[in-house]
C-alpha cells in the first residue's frame, strides 16, 4: 500500500509500546563465537528464558532455561556429549529436551515423563538464531536473506546493541532518518526529505534524501565533487521482526531484533560497506578493519541513539497516559504493524486454545485411581 510521504501531526497511540511480540519469527540470540562447543548460554526471547548450548559434536540446541524436575536454571549445569546436565540433580536431557538419565534412579526402572521444552536453533550469518513460537512454522519461516555475507566485495562490520527500552522505541529510531539533528556534533548527516512511503501487514518501506559532509563523508567515499558534502538517498525496510537499509552506492545494513522483554532490547547488525582497496590487501585486515570502523566511527552514533532512546523508555515509564504527537508518517506506519503482528498472533493463539477446548475430552486422570 502507497501512503502519502507529508509529514502531519498525529497523535500517537501507547498501546504500541505495551505490546508483545509475534514469536512465530527467527529471533537472534547470540553472536556464534560466544557458544563454543561444550558452553550454555542463557538468553531471554520476550521474557522466555532459553538456554543454548553446544554439544561436543558442535550442534546447536535450545532448551526451556527450567529443569523439569525442580525448575533449576538449566543454563547453569553442564554439557557432556549430546546432553545437558541440570546442576542440581544431574538429571540428563537430550537436545529434544527429554530427560534420558537419572544418575540414581535404578536402570531397569522406566524414567518418568519429564521434558523441557525445546526450541528450534539455528546459526548462519555469524548469529545464532531461535524460533520461540510454533515449531510447526519454524522450517516454513525463513531466515533473513544476507547476499553480501559471503560477497569478498563488502566488508562486514558486526555492530552489537544493548538498550533498556521496549523494542518499538528501538525501531523507530531506526526507521527515523530525521533525527540527525543528534548526531551533528559528530558530522552525522542533515537534510533529510522523506521521498516515499509503503507499508503492508508486516513490512514498511522509506526513502530519505539526505546530506552528509566532513572527515566521515571522505572516508566512506561518499563526496563526489571533492567539496566534502554530497547528497544520497537511503533505503529503509522493516520487515517484522527485521530491518535492511541501504545508502545508494555505499553501505547495506541489516539490523536484527531481539526483543528481551517489555523493557529491554538487543540488536545484532551487520553492516556492510564497500571498501575500494584491492582485495590481496584488505583479505588479511579485514578483522581488524570491521573493529577499527565500528569503534572508532560508529560506536559514538550508537550511544547517542541508546542515551535518547533510553530517556524515552524511563518518560514513558513516569506517566504512561502521557500523549505524543509525531510528524513522521513512516514511524506511524511501523507502528500499525507493530501492533498488527501482534494481534496477528493473539488471534492464532485463542483460535488454537478454542479448538483444544472444543475437541472430544478424554476421561479424567481420576479415573485411574478408581
Amino acid at each position: 500500500m502507497q501512503l502519502t510521504p507529508t509529514l502531519t501531526g498525529q497523535t500517537v497511540q501507547n498501546q504500541v509500546r505495551e505490546v508483545g511480540i509475534n514469536p512465530n519469527y527467527w529471533y537472534p540470540v547470540a553472536w556464534t563465537h560466544q557458544i563454543k562447543v561444550g558452553t550454555i548460554v542463557p538468553v531471554k526471547v520476550w521474557e522466555q528464558a532459553i538456554a543454548v548450548f553446544r554439544d561436543e559434536q558442535g550442534q546447536l540446541h535450545a532448551l526451556e532455561d527450567a529443569c523439569p524436575h525442580k525448575g533449576v536454571a538449566l543454563h547453569q549445569g553442564e554439557v557432556q556429549g549430546d546432553r545437558l546436565l541440570c546442576p542440581y540433580h544431574g538429571w540428563e536431557f537430550n537436545g529434544s529436551g527429554d530427560c534420558v538419565r537419572i544418575p540414581y534412579y535404578p536402570p531397569e526402572q522406566k524414567l518418568p515423563c519429564a521434558q523441557a521444552r525445546s526450541y528450534p536453533a539455528a546459526e548462519k550469518y555469524g548469529i545464532v538464531w531461535v524460533f520461540p513460537g510454533d515449531p510447526n512454522l519454524a522450517q516454513e519461516i525463513p531466515l533473513p536473506d544476507v547476499p553480501e555475507y559471503t560477497d569478498p566485495d563488502w566488508l562486514a562490520v558486526p555492530i552489537p546493541g544493548h538498550f533498556q527500552a521496549h523494542f518499538s522505541i528501538c525501531n523507530e529510531n531506526t526507521m527515523d532518518v530525521f533525527h540527525g539533528f543528534l548526531h551533528r556534533d559528530i558530522q552525522g548527516w542533515f537534510d533529510p526529505e522523506l521521498l516515499d512511503l509503503q507499508q503492508t501487514d508486516s513490512s514498511v518501506s522509506a526513502k530519505y534524501r539526505i546530506s552528509y559532509r566532513g572527515w566521515l563523508t571522505q572516508f566512506l567515499g561518499l563526496s563526489q565533487d571533492g567539496s566534502g558534502t554530497t547528497t544520497r538517498v537511503i533505503s529503509v525496510r522493516y520487515h517484522y521482526p527485521h530491518y535492511f537499509n541501504a545508502l545508494e552506492g555505499v553501505s547495506r545494513m541489516y539490523l536484527m531484533r531481539l526483543p528481551v522483554g517489555p523493557s529491554e532490547t538487543r540488536s545484532f547488525s551487520l553492516l556492510f560497506l564497500k571498501i575500494r582497496l584491492p582485495q590481496w590487501l584488505v583479505e588479511p585486515l579485514r578483522p581488524l578493519l570491521a573493529r577499527f570502523i565500528w569503534h572508532f566511527l560508529l560506536k559514538k552514533f550508537l550511544d547517542q541513539d541508546v542515551e535518547m532512546m533510553e530517556s524515552e523508555q524511563q518518560t514513558y515509564d513516569k506517566n504512561r497516559q502521557r500523549r505524543y504527537t509525531e510528524v513522521n508518517p513512516a514511524i506511524i506506519a511501523l507502528q500499525r504493524v507493530v501492533v498488527k503482528q501482534y494481534a496477528k498472533f493473539q488471534q492464532s493463539s485463542e483460535s488454537t486454545i478454542t479448538s483444544l477446548s472444543s475437541s472430544p475430552r478424554e476421561k479424567p486422570l481420576t479415573a485411574i485411581h478408581q
